[in-house]
């Protein structure tokens, strides 16, 4: 704009950033612009929705008989997944498309954090060792942090915009801070770096943490001695010019591996793993179906067998009341038995009714509906149907597998209900509500020992046993079998966290004893505070903390994204 003199002092750049009430203003400046040869910038257009339409029809308006100068420059946020797209057809056809695309793997995201600094960057600072140290440290974390996103949700829980604002930033932070203080101000400066700039896109507590350990093991005093490697092999590069900089990056940084994200390589496994199935089920969902019916509804015998299997092996529903009339004393493991087998009854009872409707409608006795459709489209593709999930705890399972799972549930309550003496090892994932479970313990322990609950804690300790060593249930608290650990395995012979070994993505935890203990018998040296998951999905699926025991320094296994998940 400057070179052709568009610039916004002399008005003939009119810049809107889009948002509630700003519509009026961008329809002026539209107006405006177009009669008289001016630009209009309109930035983030995803924000109005629902004025799209308006601006498609004034574009279109003004693209006849309009001055020779005018132009239109929008910009927009991609969309996270394809039913989110709202842009309509007609600006996206008429438009020239550029699309600003992170780099991909840590090398070009190093390069590209350096290229936001100059040389005159390096030497503002009166401190220049101490801010020139920083500040590449700073470039690394920002590499790393943007591409840990692409593990999925071992990187991290939930994924976050951060970007180049969020770097720029910090390094003014820093220079300002340096200036400010007669000694390097270590604390503060990872406080604000961690919580505020980088932490402020984060939501997850998991997450918050991991920001915070990168912080502490990159940004440090030791640092300035040279002796802090930010990756295994890669060192702080000594005081250099800016060219120097990009020069020893070319010449230093490792090959593009996990490792330089403190992952374990199982984690690129996973990740390559979820990426292939997702190809190869949109490729399923693209065949077209054989039809006998000919027009009909589009259903084969596949189905028909899919629907029968089920249904022939459903259990009946449990009988409440007479579960209710057995129990004598309301402890609290039979308050948690009820609650899961009154949850398992909605869950079978929706199966029960849908199959039967899809039945019907089958035969030709009901109209087929769209829910019934797409209960169909779903045992064909093997999904586990939305209609069911619904009433059901989170598993990222295929049908077949998915249903197994379920009827496994259903055994393991029928036993326990039967007299309510709690099993010798209790399977965890086979809870709707593994929460309520662990409180239980708890409350059963406090009622016993009238201790008050909230000053307590669940204990946990790892067993050398296997679900079938054990006879009979502990004296006081449970065992629990059936975790699985991602990102690191558990060593037996030692009872210490290990590194995993190649290409066993979770291996199977040992039996675990859990039992309630007041909160200042808490052990909290050489332990890693090990978030439980239902599913690989993370996030939302947190069930509780294990404190389990470690050798080497926790920083270690949280980088590595290391967890308990109930189901693989």
């Amino acid at each position: 704009g400057r070179k052709l003199n568009f610039t916004i002092d002399n008005g003939r750049i009119h810049n809107v950033s889009l948002g509630q009430g700003q519509e009026v203003v961008a329809e002026r400046a539209l107006e405006v612009a177009a009669t008289q040869g001016h630009w209009v910038i309109l930035q983030n257009i995803h924000l109005v929705a629902r004025w799209l339409g308006t601006l498609e029809k004034l574009v279109e308006q003004h693209s006849l008989g309009s001055h020779a100068d005018y132009r239109v420059f929008m910009s927009a946020e991609p969309a996270p997944s394809p039913e989110a797209h709202i842009i309509p057809q007609g600006l996206l056809e008429n438009a020239i498309k550029i699309t600003n695309e992170p780099p991909t793997g840590t090398y070009a995201n190093l390069h590209k954090a350096l290229d936001l600094f100059t040389q005159d960057t390096l030497e503002m600072c009166s401190k220049e060792i101490e801010f020139k140290c920083i500040l590449f440290a700073l470039c690394y974390f920002h590499a790393v942090v943007a591409e840990r996103r692409k593990f999925g949700p071992q990187g991290w829980n939930r994924p976050y915009p951060f970007n180049s604002g969020d770097l720029t930033i910090s390094i003014n932070v820093l220079h300002n801070y340096l200036e400010a203080n007669p000694k390097v101000p270590w604390d503060d400066l990872r406080y604000l770096f961690g919580e505020i700039m980088y932490g402020g896109h984060i939501t997850d507590d998991w997450d918050r943490r991991l920001c915070r350990t990168y912080l502490s093991e990159y940004v440090r005093a030791e640092m300035l001695e040279g002796e802090v490697s930010l990756a295994p092999g890669f060192l702080i590069p000594p005081s250099l010019d800016y060219k120097g900089y990009h020069a020893y990056i070319d010449d230093n940084l490792p090959p593009e591996s996990p490792y330089l994200y403190g992952l374990h390589p199982n984690a690129e496994i996973g990740f390559l793993t979820v990426t292939s199935e997702r190809l190869f089920r949109t490729v399923l969902e693209m065949q077209p179906k054989e039809s006998d019916a000919g027009g009909g509804a589009g259903v084969s015998r596949e189905e028909k067998a899919i629907l029968d299997e089920i249904i022939e092996k459903l259990p009946e529903p449990f009988n409440m009341a007479e579960i209710m009339a057995k129990a004598v004393d309301k402890t609290p493991y039979v308050v948690v038995a009820f609650q899961e087998c009154e949850r398992m009854n909605i869950l079978t009872h929706e199966i029960r009714r849908s199959l039967k409707e899809l039945d019907l409608g089958l035969k030709g006795e009901l109209t087929i509906t769209s829910d019934m459709e797409e209960l169909a489209n779903a045992l064909f593709y093997a999904n586990v149907p939305e209609s069911w999930t619904r009433y059901a705890y989170p598993s990222l399972l295929s049908l077949g597998a998915w249903y197994a799972d379920l009827l496994l549930r259903i055994r393991e309550l029928e036993v326990w209900t039967t007299d309510f003496v709690l099993p010798p090892t209790v399977w965890l994932a086979g809870f709707f509500n593994p929460q309520s479970f662990l409180t239980a313990i708890m409350q059963s322990t406090a009622r016993k020992n009238e201790w008050p609950l909230d000053k307590m804690c669940l204990s946990v300790e790892v067993t050398k046993k296997n679900c079938d060593d054990i006879t009979a249930p502990p004296r006081e608290g449970s065992y629990v079998h059936g975790l699985f650990m991602e990102g690191a395995r558990w060593d037996i012979p030692s009872g210490v966290i290990a590194d995993a070994r190649l290409k066993e993505l979770a291996p199977m935890m040992p039996v675990i004893f859990i039992r309630a203990i007041p909160v200042e018998r808490m052990e909290t040296k050489n332990v890693y505070e090990c978030p439980v998951y239902k599913t690989r999905m993370r996030g939302p699926t947190y069930v509780w903390t294990f404190n389990l025991k470690t050798k080497e320094k926790a920083a270690k296994w949280i980088l590595a994204g290391v967890a308990l998940l109930l189901q693989v």
